[in-house]
């Protein structure tokens, strides 16, 4: 199951990157994935830097025209050899837990904001027109103020939302000071085929399905009525490939990426069960998490105004093959 199965990307961009070479950090992860399943389609050669702490080689063997280095943004010599004679950049890789950082504040810095710089770096000394940034929606807090805009104040909760919102500061930066043109994407909980349903952190739309799939009572952490605004990954990869495309200087822009519409965990729970035919399982509710926040909603109005974007694919309509998609490969498990 792929983004290919929903989206004409052809029809999208044309031939916009035909014979550009674009690095994707992480491009071997969910999100980083599907972008390169959509530069492929629209005849890019991408090269993939991913340490494979979170992704996996075979989400991108189907792809052509793929470089795949297994390697970490920490290091410097290997970043500087695969941005060279890159158009664009698109930085993915990250360690990206709310509760891993918690645990592990000192790692999560190390990658997220060591790791950022040296790609900002290695995009510098190699011209590459412009560097977008997998930045997040959990640079808003709890701010109770609803929809969230990229002008409201940044309330980190947890050492992941404070790295990332320094990495933003990073980006605006090296705009600023050095030229590199860039964008900070902010993803409101993204979701899709090929997001991993194993790791102990997993996102809860990958953790509702493994436990269903299984048999088992998916989990929900408080009471269920937190909201999220949450986003199939084919908007993330248009978002990407429309601020790669914009005709205006960007200079460390901050951008939301969502699809505007609120969804509670409990509402979550009760469709996956619906979709998947497991209304004979209930939801199980347990303490809330540390720095989880409790609801989420983007305004859209700047990425429309900016990019052009509006979301491509709405929350059900993903909701359906990305569950699907977890069927076929956690049957078994």
């Amino acid at each position: 199951m792929s983004t290919a199965s929903l989206i004409d990307w052809r029809k999208l961009h044309g031939n916009a990157f035909e014979g550009a070479r674009v690095l994707v950090t992480g491009g071997a992860g969910f999100i980083g994935s599907h972008l390169v399943e959509a530069l492929s389609a629209l005849g890019a050669t991408t090269v993939v830097i991913d340490d494979l702490s979170g992704g996996d080689p075979a989400n991108i063997e189907p792809f052509a025209n793929v470089e795949f280095h297994q390697g970490s943004i920490l290091d410097a010599d290997l970043l500087a050899r695969c941005t060279r004679g890159c158009r664009y950049v698109l930085h993915q890789a990250a360690l990206g837990s709310v509760p891993g950082s918690v645990a592990e504040p000192r790692r999560y810095h190390d990658v997220n904001i060591n790791g950022t710089l040296n790609v900002l770096e290695a995009a510098r000394a190699a011209g590459v027109q412009r560097l977008t940034f997998a930045a997040s929606s959990a640079a808003y807090g709890d701010s109770e103020v609803l929809p969230k805009v990229e002008t409201m104040p940044t309330l980190a909760k947890s050492p992941y939302a404070a790295q990332k919102v320094a990495a933003e500061s990073m980006l605006r930066a090296w705009s600023g000071s050095y030229g590199l043109d860039t964008c900070s994407l902010r993803y409101f909980n993204i979701f899709g085929p090929r997001q991993n349903a194993n790791s102990a952190y997993a996102a809860v739309i990958a953790a509702f399905a493994k436990a269903v799939i299984g048999g088992r009572n998916p989990v929900i952490f408080g009471d269920g009525e937190q909201s999220r605004d949450f986003t199939y990954v084919a908007n993330v990869v248009q978002a990407n490939l429309l601020a790669l495309r914009c005709a205006r200087p960007l200079g460390g822009e901050i951008i939301n990426v969502a699809c505007g519409q609120r969804v509670s965990v409990n509402e979550l729970a009760d469709l996956c069960l619906e979709i998947l035919d497991r209304r004979d399982l209930r939801p199980e509710h347990q303490a809330e998490r540390a720095g989880d926040v409790k609801h989420s909603l983007a305004e859209m109005s700047r990425a429309k105004e900016i990019l052009g974007y509006t979301p491509i694919v709405g929350f059900r309509e993903g909701l359906v093959p990305t569950l699907r998609w977890y069927q076929q490969v956690l049957a078994g498990s």
